[in-house]
């Protein structure tokens, strides 16, 4: 059923309804682009920070890089034949990120170092209320969140933390001014950032002391510098980038049907995991059963180093797997009671990944909040649409990870939807929300194949305490593609809001 509003009947098609994008990342820019793409202009971007860029302006740390191949991880419609490398480097990704929005002409508009608070639905006039950090509320027809799910940075419940004495700082939020040289350094966390900066730490600090709860599986990185002769023949003949592009698609795809489809394919991919990690460890006895994984490959993200397994082998490393009993003036105690001195602490601890939207402050018709639809666990349609919360779309929303592949792949096809839903909502001009039957049932069917995955099948930020899979999209990314296409069947016009040619209210 719909939620009823005061107002009058839909009046006028709406020209060009108000749109407001919150973030300037991958998502924000897609969004952006697509909608102008379509003729509607009438769009704020509402960035907290003073560049676009989203995780790759805020995540510096050392050897900070895409573990998906450049020529894949960039928009189809916006191909870069000079990436200087195959996995590229936080700079160069930065520097893209910077050249789509002056290309498409994002940025005027952009509103930079504008913190949304929160939001809040006008069931009189079908609008939302923007609440900003400083400076008066906007009120807008379309709100689009695109703050992602890896923003957020993620601390341990550990005691003690604000008794050390020394410099400590997570790794997305990296602290430049803090030299590492000749320092002892604890490094909490293994995971996909910890593997890329602990060879770069481990160069500069007299001791690293890497401290691991879960080892994740590891294969080999095939990274290779792009010269100027790639680049002309990238130039000359784009064919050329659209197969390596085509190539590297089939290759993370395969890691998706491995995941899902292919027990026989996952095998495989385990046993190149552990030939590569063993070799990468004969040189110190012991290190292979430290870091062995002993879940089953897929459960957490696979990632990709030639280089972080040879660093924990070093003399001037030593891998911890003992518990954090709690955090000392002077280092880090572990469970089995030895204190592990430590002059700075890096935090390789991840992202409030279950928290979508926060920490905005969501409320739907009715004062209804967004925390209590989601209080058994975020969802939406096709990740991108709630049920009774009309005119809210959400880029990267709950469960469109993806377990191999490009998120930029699903970026696309959500901006896709996008401009679908809001020229449909131009033609009726009223709010349109996602039936709760259709996005039930879509819930339902999305939770069923999750539920027998191997992603259930451990602890992981894909997964909520309670065992619901809030992160990760079930199947394959072409399968998104085919499946997310916007049907106005699916939705309902659930309220009366009608703009004329000039932007008045009435």
């Amino acid at each position: 059923m719909g939620i009823a509003f005061k107002g009058r009947g839909a009046g006028p098609p709406i020209v060009s309804p108000r749109i407001a994008v919150v973030g300037a990342g991958f998502g924000g820019l897609a969004a952006v682009i697509e909608l102008k793409r379509r003729g509607f202009e009438d769009i704020v971007v509402l960035e907290k920070a003073e560049d676009v860029g989203g995780v790759w302006r805020e995540n510096t740390y050392p050897g900070a890089a895409c573990d998906v191949p450049s020529p894949f991880y960039s928009y189809s419609f916006e191909p870069n034949p000079r990436w200087p490398h195959r996995f590229s480097r936080q700079p160069a990704i930065l520097d893209y990120i910077r050249g789509v929005a002056d290309k498409y002409d994002v940025r005027r508009h952009i509103r930079f170092g504008t913190e949304v608070v929160g939001a809040t639905f006008d069931d009189a006039t079908g609008t939302w209320t923007v609440e900003i950090s400083s400076g008066e509320p906007m009120v807008v027809d379309v709100l689009v969140s695109a703050v992602g799910q890896l923003s957020r940075p993620a601390y341990p419940d550990i005691a003690g933390r604000d008794s050390f004495a020394g410099e400590e700082f997570h790794s997305a939020t990296w602290d430049h001014d803090v030299d590492l040289t000749g320092k002892r350094v604890a490094v909490v966390g293994t995971g996909a950032s910890a593997v890329q900066f602990v060879p770069e730490v481990r160069e500069h600090a007299e001791h690293l002391t890497v401290f691991q709860r879960s080892a994740p599986y590891i294969l080999p990185r095939p990274d290779r510098q792009f010269g100027p002769l790639h680049h002309r023949l990238f130039e000359k003949l784009p064919v050329t980038e659209l197969a390596e592009r085509a190539t590297w698609y089939g290759l993370v795809e395969g890691l998706s049907v491995a995941w899902v489809h292919a027990k026989p394919l996952a095998a495989a991919i385990r046993a190149a995991s552990r030939w590569h990690m063993r070799r990468q460890t004969k040189a110190e006895p012991g290190l292979f059963e430290k870091v062995w994984p002993d879940y089953p490959i897929g459960c957490k993200r696979v990632l990709f180093s030639d280089s972080y397994l040879p660093a924990l082998a070093e003399p001037d490393v030593d891998l911890v797997t003992e518990g954090i009993e709690r955090i000392t003036p002077g280092g880090v105690l572990t469970t089995d009671g030895v204190e592990h001195p430590a002059d700075v602490i890096i935090w390789g601890t991840g992202f409030k990944v279950q928290e979508f939207l926060a920490p905005m402050s969501i409320t739907g018709p009715a004062g209804r909040g967004l925390h209590e639809a989601w209080r058994d666990g975020p969802h939406a349609y096709y990740g991108m649409t709630v049920p009774r919360f009309p005119n809210l779309f959400l880029m990267y929303g709950p469960n469109t990870n993806t377990g191999g592949g490009s998120i930029i792949y699903f970026l696309e096809t959500q901006a896709r939807y996008l401009g679908d839903y809001v020229a449909h909502l131009v033609s009726v001009g009223r709010p349109l929300a996602v039936r709760p039957e259709v996005e039930a049932a879509y819930d339902d069917r999305i939770q069923a194949e999750l539920g027998g995955s191997v992603w259930s099948r451990c602890s992981s930020w894909y997964r909520r305490a309670d065992g619901r899979i809030t992160a990760n999209w079930p199947f394959l990314g072409v399968q998104y593609n085919r499946q997310a296409r916007f049907d106005a069947a699916d939705y309902e016009e659930v309220g009366s809001w009608v703009r004329d040619t000039t932007g008045s209210r009435r």
